[in-house]
């Protein structure tokens, strides 16, 4: 069964997450390092796990499935789902995909670089509504996605 994991620390769009997964009954795993506000459904489930490092997305890939989604803006977080055969998007609503993952992997090592050697300051831009909007229209269409291969592979 389809499930939705969450990088919520700092996931932005988690109410979305919650509303688009309501609309298709499916549940929803958020998994933090510290205790957050969830709404009180059956269907979401918070995870808090230990303060390590990665130990967050450690728990994500030991239990994201494949055709499972995780949304999550850490880019060595989806590489690993990835491989575990999870669709993966970030917050914007850009997919995740075995193609571009390389190339995000790449450009996030030389934003890391140049932040070190004082060339950029600052974090990633604040989420838009149009990002929002992305967001929830892909998160749409990859539920579908999975759900259509899921019932013509068992047919």
């Amino acid at each position: 069964m389809l499930h939705i994991f969450v990088d919520a620390d700092a996931c932005p769009v988690k109410p979305e997450v919650y509303r688009v997964a309501s609309r298709y009954r499916l549940d929803v795993t958020l998994v933090a390092n510290s205790w957050m506000r969830v709404p009180n459904e059956q269907r979401i489930v918070l995870e808090v796990v230990a303060d390590g490092f990665d130990a967050a997305d450690d728990w994500i890939v030991e239990h994201v499935q494949p055709h499972d989604i995780v949304i999550t803006a850490d880019i060595p977080l989806a590489s690993r789902c990835l491989k575990q055969g999870a669709h993966v998007m970030g917050p914007t609503g850009k997919p995740f995909t075995d193609n571009n993952i390389g190339q995000a992997v790449a450009t996030r090592d030389l934003l890391s670089g140049l932040r070190v050697a004082g060339e950029i300051t600052g974090g990633p831009p604040s989420l838009k509504k149009s990002d929002r909007s992305r967001f929830l229209q892909q998160l749409d269409n990859e539920i579908q996605s999975i759900r259509r291969k899921h019932l013509f592979n068992s047919i």
